[in-house]
């Protein structure tokens, strides 16, 4: 299987960067594995909703072009839906058993995910109705992705 995670923006913070990395290594023996980066849209802080919109569909495009045909997308949106960790684990053993064996999940940047990007998700998940920085939002998911797979073959890790 082969899980990818998209996000904008360049990881800055080094102990993000350290903590994915443990992550993926942890990640290794079980899936494949991929972090992509895609650059954010160099904007001033107060913008109309018109430039809202272009920064989302300019960073929309380079997430798209990452993404394959087959790949099954999953795009973080506070309108997703709330998952456990288990109902994760449930979600990702499916898509590999009956699905894809190809799973995206889209993180965008500070304004949020493009609405062509948002059609273009089979799924909507949320970790929330609180705000997390999309560049730690990250590190939190890979530990998810990591512990849906130990709760999958059983093995210990998770509480």
């Amino acid at each position: 299987m082969l899980i990818q995670i998209i996000g904008v923006g360049k990881l800055k913070e080094k102990y993000l960067t350290l903590g994915i990395q443990e992550y993926a290594k942890r990640l290794a023996p079980y899936i494949k594995f991929q972090m992509i980066e895609v650059a954010d849209e160099k904007a001033p802080d107060t913008l109309s909703e018109a430039e809202v919109r272009a920064v989302k569909e300019r960073e929309g495009e380079r997430i798209l072009a990452h993404v394959k045909s087959e790949a099954h997308v999953v795009a973080l949106a506070l309108d997703g839906q709330l998952w456990s960790s288990e109902e994760l684990a449930m979600e990702i053993d499916k898509l590999g058993t009956y699905g894809t064996s190809h799973v995206v999940f889209v993180i965008g940047g500070s304004h949020g995910l493009s609405d062509e990007v948002l059609r273009r998700a089979k799924q909507r998940l949320s970790f929330g109705r609180m705000t997390l920085p999309h560049q730690l939002m990250r590190l939190v998911l890979v530990e998810q992705i990591y512990r849906a797979v130990k709760i999958n073959r059983n093995e210990p890790y998770h509480k």
